[in-house]
C-alpha cells in the first residue's frame, strides 16, 4: 500500500469534475496526488492502524487519516464523483470479512476523538474517530458513565451506531438508544445535522445502519452524573466436563439490570495452551457478599480457580484487551442464541478443543453474552433500525473467533465455526438467523443483519444515497 505525505495546497473542488472524467484511468499515485491537493488541514496524512484481523481485510490503494470536517466532506466528494469506493474506518475493529479492491480509499477517522462532557454532565460529544478507552476515560474525568461497548479498542460510535451492547445496557439501553443527535457527511459532501427533529427518517435508519447512509464526525450522547463508578467482577474458570452445566446456570442466572455474565472458551493461559471454560461476571455497584448471590448458581457448581474484585471504571474493560490483539486471521462468526441450549455444548466444546490445538490457533476463542435486555426492549418495537429481535427474541449473542495466523488453516477455520453457528442458530438456515451487525461474518442475508427494518432502509437507502457511496458494510443498494 503506497504511503504519501499530505501537502497544504487546497484547490478548488472544479478539480473533482475535471477528474471525473477520466476515472477510467484513475491510479492509486493518482488518486493520492488529487487527495493530497484537496486536503487542507496541516495536520491531516495518509496512515492507517493496524486491523484487528487479517483474515480477507480491506485492501485500499490509499489511506486518509482526516483532522477536520471540510477534509472528510472534500474525500467524499472526490470519491463520489470518480466512484471511488470508500470506506470510514473507526477503530478498525470490522469481524466481517470485505470485498474491498485495491482502488479504494480508507477515511481513517482516529483524528477526530474528541470526548467532551457538558456542564451538567447529561450529556456528551464525542468525535467520530474516538475509541471507548478514549470515551471512558474522559467520562470517568468528569464523573458520569455513558453506554459503550466492551473493547477499549473498538470505535465508540462505529460500534454504537450498529447497536452497542455494553455493561450499561441493563440500565440505560443500548448505545443507539442514547444517541441524541449525529453530524453527517452525507454522499453529496454536505454537513448535516440529524436528530429527532431534524432528519429524522435518516436519524432513524443511522441507528443501526448508519454506514450505509453516511460519515458520522461527531455525535451528541446520554452521559450519567454518579459517584458510583465502581463494578465487583468476577472470574470462573471450570472443568470441560460441566461445561453443559455452566450453560444451564448461565440460563437460570436472573440478571439484574447492574449485571453481566460472560461464557468463554479460550486458552487457559498456563503455558501449555490448554482450554479451559470461563466464567466472568459484572456487577455495577456490587461488593464480595452481593456479587456471590448475584451469580451463585455458577459459585454453586464448584469452579476450579475464582477471583474477583471491586474495579473502578476504567478498569471494566481491561480483561477483554487481549482481544483487541492486531493481526492474526480471525474470520469470525456470529448468531443470536434464543437460549443456552446446555446439552448442545459437549459439542461445541468438542470442535473448539479440536481448531484451538491446531498449530498457531492457540488464542481460538468463543463467547457468549447475556444481558439483562427490559431497558433496550421499553424504548418499543421499530424505534431504531437496529434488528427487533435482539432486543425483544434473543437470550444472549453468541460469537465465535477462530485465532490463527496460517492461511493454510482457512478452509478448517471457517467450517469449524459455521459448524457452531448452525448449533446455535434456531432458524432452518443459519445465514438468515438474527445477527448482530458488529459481529457478523459477512455471509449473512440482509434480512439476518437488519430484521423487519430492512424494506424501509432500502426506501431510505435509494432516497438519501440512490448511488451506494456508502456501500462498504452490509450494504442496502
Amino acid at each position: 500500500m503506497a504511503i504519501f505525505t499530505l501537502r497544504k495546497l487546497l484547490i478548488s473542488l472544479h478539480l473533482v469534475s475535471a477528474v471525473a472524467a477520466s476515472a477510467i484511468s484513475l491510479t492509486p499515485r493518482s488518486v493520492a496526488d488529487d487527495l493530497n491537493r484537496l486536503i487542507k488541514h496541516p495536520g491531516a496524512q495518509i496512515t492507517v492502524r493496524t486491523r484487528w484481523s487479517e483474515f480477507e481485510p480491506p485492501a485500499p490503494a490509499v489511506v486518509v487519516s482526516p483532522k477536520c470536517e471540510s477534509d472528510i466532506k472534500a474525500v467524499v466528494k472526490y470519491c463520489a464523483a470518480n466512484k471511488i469506493p470508500l470506506l470510514p474506518q473507526n477503530g478498525g475493529n470490522g469481524w466481517a470479512a470485505f470485498s474491498f479492491n485495491t482502488t479504494g480509499v480508507i477515511l481513517n477517522m482516529a483524528g477526530l476523538n474528541q470526548v467532551t462532557i457538558s456542564q451538567d454532565k447529561k450529556t456528551a460529544v464525542i468525535g467520530g474517530g474516538a475509541i471507548i478507552s478514549e470515551v471512558i476515560a474522559a467520562a470517568d474525568k468528569a464523573g458520569v458513565l455513558i453506554q459503550t461497548g466492551n473493547c477499549n479498542c473498538v470505535g465508540a460510535l462505529g460500534a454504537g451506531l450498529g447497536g452497542g451492547y455494553g455493561n450499561l445496557i441493563g440500565e440505560f439501553g443500548m448505545a443507539v438508544d442514547n444517541i441524541l443527535s449525529l453530524r453527517v457527511i452525507t454522499p453529496e459532501g454536505k454537513a448535516i445535522n440529524v436528530s429527532p427533529s431534524s432528519n429524522p427518517d435518516l436519524f432513524w435508519a443511522m441507528r443501526g445502519a448508519g454506514p450505509n447512509f453516511g460519515i458520522v464526525t461527531y455525535a451528541t450522547v446520554n452521559a450519567f452524573p454518579t459517584a458510583d463508578r465502581n463494578a465487583w467482577l468476577t472470574s470462573l474458570t471450570f472443568d470441560h466436563s460441566k461445561i453443559a452445566q455452566v450453560a444451564q446456570a448461565i440460563q437460570d442466572l436472573p440478571l439484574l439490570p447492574q449485571q453481566v455474565v460472560f461464557l468463554i472458551l479460550a486458552n487457559s493461559g498456563d503455558g501449555k495452551n490448554t482450554p479451559t471454560v470461563l466464567v466472568t461476571g459484572y456487577l455495577r455497584g456490587g461488593d464480595e457478599t452481593s456479587g456471590r448471590k448475584a451469580f451463585a448458581s455458577l459459585y454453586d457448581l464448584g469452579p476450579q480457580t475464582n477471583s474477583s474484585s471491586i474495579t473502578p471504571y476504567t478498569g471494566w474493560n481491561v480483561a477483554n484487551d487481549f482481544f483487541c490483539g492486531r493481526g492474526g486471521r480471525k474470520p469470525a462468526f456470529t448468531t443470536a442464541l434464543k437460549d443456552m441450549g446446555a446439552s448442545s455444548w459437549p459439542a461445541v466444546w468438542d470442535l473448539f478443543a479440536d481448531f484451538q490445538k491446531q498449530p498457531g490457533a492457540e488464542n481460538t476463542a468463543i463467547v457468549i453474552e447475556r444481558y439483562n435486555l427490559a431497558k433496550a426492549r421499553s424504548v418499543g418495537r421499530g424505534a431504531t433500525a437496529v434488528h427487533d429481535e435482539l432486543r425483544f427474541d434473543s437470550f444472549a449473542q453468541g460469537i465465535v473467533i477462530p485465532w490463527y495466523k496460517d492461511a493454510a488453516l482457512d478452509t478448517q477455520a471457517l467450517d469449524f465455526a459455521s459448524k457452531v453457528r448452525d448449533i446455535w442458530s434456531f432458524s432452518p438456515n443459519a445465514k438468515a438467523n438474527p445477527a448482530y451487525i458488529n459481529f457478523a461474518h459477512g455471509d449473512e442475508e440482509l434480512v439476518a443483519i437488519y430484521g423487519s427494518s430492512l424494506p424501509r432502509l432500502k426506501e431510505l437507502k435509494s432516497k438519501y444515497d440512490p448511488g451506494n457511496v456508502f456501500g462498504q458494510w452490509f450494504s442496502l443498494a
